[in-house]
Order: structure tokens, then sequence, then C-alpha cells
């Protein structure tokens, strides 16, 4: 937020005020050599005492008087209540020469000849007291007069006055800057709400009066309705965050996959608008192919996708397909490979998917991967070094850091794909609260075994860790490839591209 420049000049206003009520103080002020307080004072402040030191603030040896105007300089020994010690160096010099003279006629005793210290008494009157210690200042002419500045008190009061009213502008100036900011900031807020509706409306319109809508064809309900047998139960293919998802069988003889959104609400209509959006920008062997959608006057909002017969890659590792026929260490890692494809390809293109996980990784009848569930993914520009967006995701797969800033970048899919590694390599869950409380997180065990080298423990050992050196040496290799990615700090993290380079390394 700017500061409008009365505000700028109210705050410099202020810090001018308290810096010139920071003169009233100055003589009350402690010092070093804590022996030397009033009567006494330093030579660059002659109103603050009576007697003016030299070297107010060094040690005793160093230290010089002036017990009257403009008079000499003395050596400064002690002062010990209301008693000064001092040392003349010219009289002591002006007596040494005349002790070793042949002149007898000295005009001082004997007696007074010896010393070089001179002991002084003083007697301050009570009006410099209390001028001092009242808030006043002393000063004296060239008479060696005295007299208080009265005024001193007076403008002391109106310092404070001063500052108070100072501080209460400044606040004040403070507070009007901050509603005016909030009220634009609303006010912005509000147009671009309008904007934002104003451009989902034109979408809809788009798909209401249209055969097709960013070139992909555009479905009645009704004959989604006869594809999967008026959404018969027992055609769920999957049920995600966003809809349930039905094979259907269109009059053309195309298997597919329909997508049912469970609401039909603007949250709904922008996961909705945001996935035809991106899937049809996109084409790639291992991303899933966007057929069409409902239109926005059909009963509900649908897309419909190509159909991926064998199911997904958590269905393989530990889900209803697991105990059939376990999936060998090769086409694992082929899967790997592919998924990290596939993602490098949606990072290139400054997309981010959000929602990395086995539920949406399909897997043709060849054990191809395609990757599904653009619901929450992002458009990511160049020139952005994060989004910032309300934490979305699976949990077991989200980035703990974007799960604390709420900033998602790239680096967040590295994690979930993390975890995904880990998956392929234990056939665990992502979350399964049936293990040890700090390994319910797949990441935490896999970070903790991987780090201590237990390898052994994480592997599935179906995959005959141990006992094939060619399926050691690699799973060992992607692990360590899973510990690099579930890294906390984002920055730690290789990039996908990298990742796809080091799996690919690995599988050649």
């Amino acid at each position: 937020m700017k500061l409008p420049n009365y505000l700028i000049l109210s705050l410099l206003h202020f810090l001018i005020i308290i810096t010139t009520a920071s003169y009233g103080s100055k003589c009350l002020q402690s010092h070093p050599w804590g022996n030397l307080t009033f009567p006494c004072t330093d030579f660059q402040k002659p109103e603050c005492g009576l007697f003016r030191v030299h070297g107010y603030n060094t040690p005793h040896s160093d230290r010089k008087i002036q017990l009257e105007y403009e008079g000499p300089l003395f050596d400064l020994i002690r002062i010990s209540g209301d008693i000064i010690s001092i040392h003349d160096p010219k009289l002591a010099k002006l007596l040494s020469e005349q002790r070793y003279s042949d002149h007898r006629n000295l005009l001082l005793p004997q007696s007074l000849l010896t010393p070089d210290e001179f002991t002084l008494m003083f007697n301050v009157s009570s009006n410099c007291f209390e001028c001092y210690f009242g808030g006043g200042q002393r000063f004296s002419n060239s008479f060696d007069e005295f007299y208080c500045n009265k005024d001193r008190h007076r403008n002391k009061v109106v310092l404070i006055v001063a500052i108070s009213a100072g501080g209460l502008l400044f606040l004040l100036c403070l507070l009007v800057s901050y509603m005016i900011w909030l009220l634009k900031r609303r006010a912005r807020r509000g147009g671009y709400l309008r904007a934002s509706k104003m451009s989902l409306e034109t979408s809809k319109s788009d798909i209401n009066g249209a055969s097709s809508f960013f070139g992909i064809p555009i479905f009645s309900y009704t004959e989604l309705e006869a594809a999967t047998n008026i959404f018969d139960p027992s055609r769920e293919l999957g049920d995600g965050g966003f809809g349930t998802v039905y094979y259907g069988k269109l009059q053309d003889g195309r298997e597919v996959a329909i997508k049912r959104l469970y609401e039909q609400n603007c949250r709904r209509m922008e996961q909705f608008m945001n996935e035809i959006e991106i899937l049809t920008s996109l084409r790639h062997p291992n991303l899933v192919c966007l057929y069409g959608c409902t239109s926005r006057r059909s009963r509900e909002l649908l897309l419909v996708y190509e159909y991926v017969s064998n199911g997904t890659v958590a269905d393989h590792l530990h889900g209803q397909k697991a105990d059939v026929a376990p999936l060998p260490w090769p086409t694992r890692m082929r899967i790997a490979v592919e998924t990290a494809t596939a993602l490098a390809y949606l990072h290139k293109s400054d997309i981010i998917h959000r929602d990395v996980k086995t539920d949406n990784i399909l897997l043709d009848e060849n054990y191809h991967v395609k990757v599904a569930d653009f619901g929450l993914s992002r458009l990511f520009p160049n020139n952005a070094s994060h989004i910032s967006t309300v934490p979305g995701g699976t949990p077991g797969y989200i980035d703990p850091e974007y799960h604390m800033c709420y900033q998602v970048t790239d680096k967040s899919d590295v994690y979930s794909f993390g975890v995904v590694l880990a998956e392929l390599i234990s056939s665990m869950p992502a979350v399964d609260i049936g293990r040890r409380t700090d390994e319910i997180n797949l990441a935490n065990l896999a970070l903790t075994r991987i780090q201590r080298g237990a390898f052994h423990e994480l592997a599935d050992p179906s995959l005959g860790y141990n006992l094939n050196a060619e399926v050691t040496e690699m799973v060992t290799s992607v692990a360590e490839i899973a510990f690099q990615c579930l890294q906390l700090e984002k920055e730690m993290r290789p990039s996908m591209a990298e990742v796809l380079a080091l799996l690919k390394d690995i599988s050649n």
C-alpha cells in the first residue's frame, strides 16, 4: 500500500517533534564517569552546570576544569561531595624552578612550595539546584552572574503537548488512509467479480447456443443419460472430489467415461470450464482426451472423456486388482516414466496439475499411462514465481509448503509425484491410519526408510528386491529420486524435466 503525501508529511512532522523534544532532557543524561555530576558540566554544554570540565567523558588523567568564565584550566584530580581537588601545572612548574634557584627572596613561605595539589570547597545555592533539577537551565554571563531559564519548563510542557498532538494526527492520517485503501480495494474487487461474472455468463451462452465449444462437441443430456443407462450405479468407474465417473457407450459405438459433477453451482461451473479450457489446448499421448461436454441448459454439467479400460494405478497397487496380478517392476518403471513425461509436458505448457495421485493415473489395456482429472489445474505464467490459492488436492499428496503458505508452484506437482514413486516401490497407499502414527503418511515413511538406507523395508516383496540385482539397483535409484522429490523445501526438489531425465536413464 502506497502512503499518500500528506501522511508522509505528517510522519516527518512527528519525527521532527520527537527529535526537538529530546533537547529538553540533554542536561539530565548519565555519564560514564559518574562522579562528574552537577554542578560540573561538559565544555559543550556550559548552560548545564557551574564548572566546565574539558574531557568530561574521558579518564581522570585527561580531564581539566575551568572554575570561572574564560578562566584558566586546571588538572582535575577528583571530586568528592562538595570538595574539588585540582592541580595547577603552571604553578607547579614555577615553584619547581624557584625551589632550585639561588634566589632566596621568595614571595611565598617555604611550606607552601611543596604541594602541587589544591583542595577547594564549594557551596551551591538552593536556587541553583532548584533551577537545574526543576527542569530549568542555569546560565551565566560574562560577569559570572547566575540566572535561570524559567521558560524551559513551559517549553517542555508545550513539547509534550505537541508530541501528543502530532502522534494523534499521525494515527488519524494512518486510519483515514487505510479506510481509503480498503474502499478502493473493495471497489476493484467488485469490478473484478463483475467482470468475472460477465465472462462466465458469456462462456455459458457460448455453450448454450453452439454445437461445439473450444473445438469440442456439445452433447445433449438425454444422449449421455442413455449412454450410461440413466447413470446406472453398476457402471460407476470411480468417485472423485468433484464428481462420479460412469462408463458409457455413445450411439456411434464409442466407449466413453462420463464425469457427472456433484453440484451445479458457481464453483463447479468454474472447475467445469477450467477442465474444458485446459484439455482442449493440450495434445499428448499420456493425457486423457476430452471428447465433449453438455450445454449449460442441460439438467447437469457433464464431461465426456475417452474411456481408459484398465483402471487406475491405485487399483493395481493397493486396490481391487492388486491381489489378482501385482504389477511387475518393468511395468511400474514404465508407469513412472510415462507419468513424468505427461507432467513435464504440462509444466512446459505452463500448467500445474495440482492433484497428482495414483487415482488420477489411468492405464489402458497395454498398461500405458493416461493422466486425468484437471479440475484443479491452473495456468502458471512464465514470469510468476508461484500462484497464491487455497490449498486443494488429496491428503497424503499435498506439498507441505503449499499447504502452509497457500502458494503453489510446479514443485508442488513434483512433491506429489514423489509420493507416487513411493507407491510404485512399496505398493502402499499414500495414507493409511492402520500404520504407526509417524508413518500414516507414506511420504514420512519413505523419507525415514530411505534416509537410513533401509530400501528393503520400503520395497514391495513381490518385486524381488535383494533377489534380482538389476531390480535391486533400479528400485534403489528410483527411491533416491523419490527422496529428492519429497524434500520439504521446494528449492531442494528437482524440476519435473530433471526427474524425467533421471528416470529415463534408470529405465535404459
